[in-house]
């Protein structure tokens, strides 16, 4: 089993065709968060290690993957605003979220990179509230570089810790990417928790998953 599924990832990471696909699943996974956008780079980064596929390829493709599902998320968002609108409430807090987004949109778009189901909320909540499309497209260029590296490089070095194993080394990278991931969720929870108190106490406070609830 375990050959079997060896043998099966060298041919795909030894085709011509992976980064037609690392380009498509990175792009397809900005709208439909279930394509395992993050665990495909982190295995063609542990087989790059091997020497093929060739590593900055690799990140070139999964960037610029990322930055064009992003802007289709970001196209979807804006062509459903005048539906989502609609009601005192609604209205409320799409005003609400532009402008925290006008403040510190780019910055929550980059930081959103690396939260489960963050990418997608907050690239269809930019475009739903008409966040500037130079604004959104710089930031998010910025945003889709550093998860290209950021991915490809975790499993590249899984890969050279286990060199002749990469079944070990895709392990390895995905269980860093993880650790990452619920390291970061609970900093976020425990600052959240932190500040609940301060912002239940302001005036324009957008109500829980308002927005989100309204895009989807």
């Amino acid at each position: 089993m375990t050959h079997a599924l060896l043998d099966l990832l060298n041919q795909a990471m030894n085709s011509p065709w992976v980064y037609l696909a690392l380009f498509a699943l990175a792009a397809v996974d900005g709208f439909f968060p279930a394509v395992p956008s993050e665990t495909a780079v982190i295995t063609a980064g542990v087989f790059a290690a091997s020497g093929r596929p060739d590593l900055v390829p690799v990140v070139v493709v999964a960037a610029l993957g990322a930055f064009a599902g992003d802007h289709v998320s970001y196209l979807i968002g804006r062509s459903a605003v005048g539906r989502l609108e609609r009601g005192r409430r609604r209205r409320a807090a799409f005003a609400a979220a532009r402008r925290v987004l006008a403040e510190r949109g780019g910055m929550a778009l980059v930081v959103a990179r690396y939260i489960p189901g963050g990418r997608t909320a907050v690239t269809m909540t930019m475009g739903a509230v008409r966040h500037p499309r130079r604004s959104f497209a710089a930031y998010d260029a910025l945003a889709a570089v550093s998860w290209a590296l950021y991915s490809t490089m975790i499993g590249y070095f899984g890969g050279l810790a286990f060199e002749n194993d990469p079944l070990k080394g895709l392990l390895l990278g995905l269980g860093l990417a993880l650790t990452i991931t619920a390291v970061t969720e609970v900093v976020r929870h425990l600052r959240r928790r932190r500040s609940a108190p301060a912002v239940d106490g302001g005036g324009d406070r957008i109500p829980a998953g308002e927005v989100q609830g309204a895009v989807r």
